[in-house]
This record gives structure tokens, C-alpha cells and sequence, in this order.
């Protein structure tokens, strides 16, 4: 069942004329609508580079309590402060309270490994902390079995789950055993956010599509996003596109 951990996002304002924030589209859209919802138990959000997908992702995490770079309420460190402001700036409007949540980021999961590590290196009472995540140090898999070991050993369930361009690690056979990851997730009472270009993810049974574009945030279909059609189009005649593509 739908926990409907974070149902809204409420922009609230106060951003400073000068913040670069300000030019970007997703922010000029909440400044319209004030609020952005969510009604599914799996949200993608979607859409062009620059359009502000994975700032609006950092600032719900951050605003939820979770590390700007990745990780649980719990794992605490900031290799560089990077974050925007944005997170200052919102409200979210929570229906329950979950048993579990997790920030993951493709970008820093080497940070968060590190930390990891140096953590369960100090000799802390307890079980380590790598044991949560599959026993085997991070560092000692390929980023897309890191990727994947987080998931499939961190991510328990009753949760808020919060993945930042989660393909950027994975092949596309580990794409579609990152879906049926969602599929136990969602049985198992989860809320998912995700911000991709993946037209395989985006396929996700149920899920509601978020699309980003310079005119704002809409609702959209899987196969009407722009990942889906230039994808088949490729797939459709490659040698066509490489054509037009490297003799214009």
C-alpha cells in the first residue's frame, strides 16, 4: 500500500534576485504554482539537462533531513558543500512517517562508500555499517554493483527512497533488475521520487511522469516523453539518424 510519505512540494519564496536559481525553469514554475503533488508510489521526474530535475530532487532531500550528498538520516558528512539554497525554500507536506528512507545520488555514491568505510575502520561498538549494505565494502565493487548492493540490501522497505539519475551506473539488463527493485518496494509500502533519463525506468508500471521542460512541470505518458521517442526512433533505424546527425 501507498504510504504517500511526501505528498507536496510547497515553494514558499524569499529567494535572493540574484540567486541563479531563479533563472532556472522548475523554479519559475513553483513560483506560479505555488505547490507541485504527487499520486503515485513511484514519481519520475523527466526531462532536458539544465531543466532543474535533480536541484529540485537535492532540495526535497535535503528538506526531508537527508545528506546533500547521499545516504540515510543518519550518514552525516559533506565532502564539499554543493547544495543549493533551494531547500531552504520549501515546505513539504508529509501524510506518514516512514520506517526507513534513503538519498541516493550516482555522483557521490564514492564519497558515501568512503565514508563508509572510515567509519566501520574506527572500531565503533556494534555491527558495522557495511553489513546494512551487503557486507562487502562499496569500494570493492564496480559502481553499478555498488549501485545495485545499496539498493537490494539497504533499501528495506516502509520507506522514502529518493535516486538521482540511478542509470548512470547501471547497464540496461541492471536497469531492469533496478525495476523489479522498485516493484519489491512498492509492495513492501515504499514512496519512490526518481529523477532519469532512462527510458526503460520510466516504464515502471503505475508510475506518474513528471516532465520538466522550459515552460514549466506536466504530467505526461511514457511513450509521449522525449527519452521514449528519440530512443525508438534510434533503435528504429540507427544508420538513418547517424546520418543526419554526422553529415548536417
Amino acid at each position: 500500500m501507498f504510504g504517500k510519505y511526501i505528498s507536496e512540494v510547497i515553494f514558499e519564496g524569499g529567494l535572493l534576485p540574484a540567486s541563479y536559481l531563479n533563472a532556472l525553469p522548475v523554479v519559475r514554475y513553483l513560483k506560479q504554482v505555488e505547490r507541485l503533488a504527487f499520486s503515485s508510489a513511484v514519481t519520475f521526474f523527466v526531462g532536458e539537462n539544465g531543466t532543474g530535475k535533480s536541484t529540485l530532487l537535492e532540495a526535497i532531500a535535503v528538506s526531508y533531513g537527508f545528506n546533500a550528498e547521499g545516504g540515510s538520516r543518519n550518514l552525516n558528512f559533506s565532502t564539499k558543500k554543493t547544495h543549493s539554497e533551494l531547500c531552504d525554500h520549501i515546505r513539504l507536506s508529509k501524510k506518514a512517517h516512514p520506517k526507513d528512507g534513503f538519498f541516493l545520488r550516482a555522483e557521490s555514491v564514492y564519497n558515501m562508500a568512503s565514508n563508509i568505510d572510515k567509519r566501520d575502520e574506527g572500531g565503533s561498538f556494534g555491527p558495522k555499517i557495511i553489513e546494512s549494505y551487503g557486507g562487502v565494502s562499496l569500494h570493492e565493487q564496480s559502481h553499478g554493483e555498488s549501485f545495485l548492493a545499496i539498493v537490494q540490501n539497504r533499501f528495506g522497505g516502509n520507506g522514502i527512497y529518493l535516486l538521482d539519475e540511478p542509470e548512470a551506473a547501471l547497464s540496461p539488463m541492471r536497469q531492469l533488475t533496478l525495476l523489479a527493485e522498485l516493484d519489491r518496494l512498492v509492495k513492501a509500502g515504499s514512496q519512490l521520487i526518481i529523477a532519469t533519463h532512462s527510458p526503460i525506468l520510466t516504464a515502471f508500471p503505475g508510475a506518474e511522469i513528471l516532465e520538466f521542460t522550459e515552460n514549466g512541470i506536466s504530467k505526461t505518458e511514457y511513450k509521449d516523453t522525449e527519452h521514449y521517442r528519440v530512443t525508438k526512433q534510434f533503435l528504429n533505424d540507427p544508420d538513418r539518424m547517424l546520418y543526419y546527425l554526422l553529415n548536417e
